[in-house]
């Protein structure tokens, strides 16, 4: 069996050379330690007190796996798996996101491994030899979880777990615990709630034996009831209770929408990847004070603010929950009342991380993610934001996918959003048809208040009146139909 562990490697402190011969490379740890070889010796002895005995940092909080990130900042190990064709910036692109999504968890990222593969074993995802070098990796560096980049079946999850001996989870898995942390609204919560139980439903697994529960009495003795049985039967009448809770929820938007759209307000949302700045950027247009934070899905809950715009009247800007690669399907289908607001925009501005390399892999997840939601064929806006951090690299590499089509902003600094708001009115007016009007010179006041009210595009004078060709606000249409031709 030919050894893989050319592919482990230090998270932090290693430099170009950290390498080496592909055939020949050392085990580090984050400080640059070398380890032990796995056949030079056997595992530590547990001697009760040694700095080599595993601590476990488990907690009591169960979400959408059986590992508390919350109790005290824990170990963890990313494992990804390479597939032909796939090349080590993007691997490494993905393994970099996930380190960040496990640190907004709450856990310290001490090593990482890859390994190249044509397919997933189906039994432990990776290769038996490399469940067992990092086996032997985990355990030298004390880790408290395995997290790979990339969502693993429930057969999967409990062979990995006997072999590490600690705990295991996917990248679904640790998403799901930072909406968890991060849901404060009631709708929030309970769309977390119903995304966790329907991804922990199909990985409940029983215990032998000591889970039969029996009853004393003739003719029930047997196998009984086991509490996997009680424990799904449970969770099932809490999806079906939080589906009826959700729908509950939906009814009320619902009549919030309608009473929207019969007023005739057009809606413009901000969406885009998660940390791009998109509260930041609907705090700078609208003077709003939505909480901003350097930190992954710190928005959850859509928020709606108004827009004053001269020539439309009221628009409305509503930001968005983020969207990630990889994003579980139980939050999308979970959220997907939440997103309902994308769905019904006049107008869409896609925010993105323009300080970011990886911008045009971020704006193809999204748009993967919009597709599934059947947005249908709104206007988009390309808008790059954190302009004052950008690069020349960052820009190149963004303006390369787009063309031209890419408007740069800076939320921090106010640059470029003026702009921003009159791409936002021009694509707001294109909206609104253009209406006719022929208004005689004794309605002078008329004329005028037709030029304060709406956007006049033309305008023709004749002997006894104007014709004149006009966009209006629809609370303000009304006001002329008398005058329309």
């Amino acid at each position: 069996m030919t050894d893989q562990r050319d592919h482990v490697r230090p998270v932090a402190g290693d430099d170009d050379d950290a390498w080496g011969d592909e055939e020949n490379v050392r085990l580090v740890n984050t400080a640059g330690e070398a380890l032990p070889d796995r056949g030079a010796s056997d595992a530590p002895e547990d001697d009760g007190g040694s700095s080599g005995a595993h601590v476990h940092r488990t907690g009591k909080r169960l979400t959408a796996s059986e590992t508390d990130f919350d109790v005290v900042r824990q170990k963890a190990f990313l494992v990804a798996l390479a597939a032909p064709g796939t090349t080590d910036a993007d691997v490494e692109e993905s393994l970099d996101e996930l380190a960040l999504l496990v640190d907004t968890a709450g856990a310290d990222v001490v090593g990482r491994s890859v390994q190249r593969r044509a397919h997933p074993d189906p039994a432990t995802f990776i290769g038996p030899g490399k469940v067992e070098e990092l086996a032997f990796a985990t355990q030298e560096l004390d880790v408290d979880l395995v997290v790979f980049d990339d969502e693993l079946s429930p057969a999967q999850t409990r062979n990995l777990e006997q072999s590490f001996k600690t705990d295991v989870v996917d990248r679904s898995a640790v998403i799901l615990d930072i909406f968890a942390q991060h849901a404060t609204s009631r709708a929030g919560m309970l769309q977390v709630e119903l995304a966790q139980l329907r991804y922990l439903l199909p990985r409940l697994r029983g215990k032998g034996a000591q889970m039969s529960r029996l009853e004393g009495r003739i003719g029930t003795r047997g196998p009984g009831e086991s509490k996997l049985e009680v424990d799904r039967r449970r969770i099932l009448r809490r999806i079906t209770r939080l589906e009826g809770d959700i729908r509950s929820l939906e009814r009320v938007r619902a009549t919030q929408r309608k009473a929207r759209e019969r007023s005739g307000v057009p809606t413009v949302a901000l969406v885009g990847y998660t940390n791009a700045g998109k509260s930041s950027l609907l705090n700078r247009m609208t003077g709003a004070d939505v909480l901003t934070e350097n930190r992954l899905f710190s928005t959850l809950d859509p928020t709606v603010r108004r827009l004053e715009v001269p020539g439309v009247g009221v628009v409305l800007l509503a930001d968005t929950v983020g969207f990630v690669r990889k994003l579980p399907h139980q939050l999308v289908a979970a959220f997907r009342s939440t997103l309902e607001v994308v769905k019904e925009a006049d107008v869409l501005v896609h925010v993105v991380d323009g300080s970011s390399l990886h911008a045009a892999h971020h704006i193809a997840a999204v748009e993967s993610v919009l597709s599934d939601l059947d947005t249908g064929d709104q206007p988009h806006l390309i808008v790059a934001n954190k302009a004052d951090r950008a690069t020349a690299l960052s820009r190149s590499a963004l303006e390369s996918e787009m063309a031209d089509d890419v408007i740069w902003v800076s939320a921090l600094s106010g640059d470029g959003v003026d702009g921003l708001r009159g791409q936002i009115i021009e694509q707001v007016r294109r909206l609104r048809p253009a209406e006719s009007f022929w208004i005689p010179w004794s309605r002078g006041d008329v004329l005028a208040s037709l030029h304060r009210d709406g956007e006049v595009l033309v305008a023709v004078h004749e002997e006894e009146g104007a014709r004149v060709q006009a966009r209006l606000p629809d609370d303000a249409a009304p006001r002329y139909r008398e005058f329309m031709v």
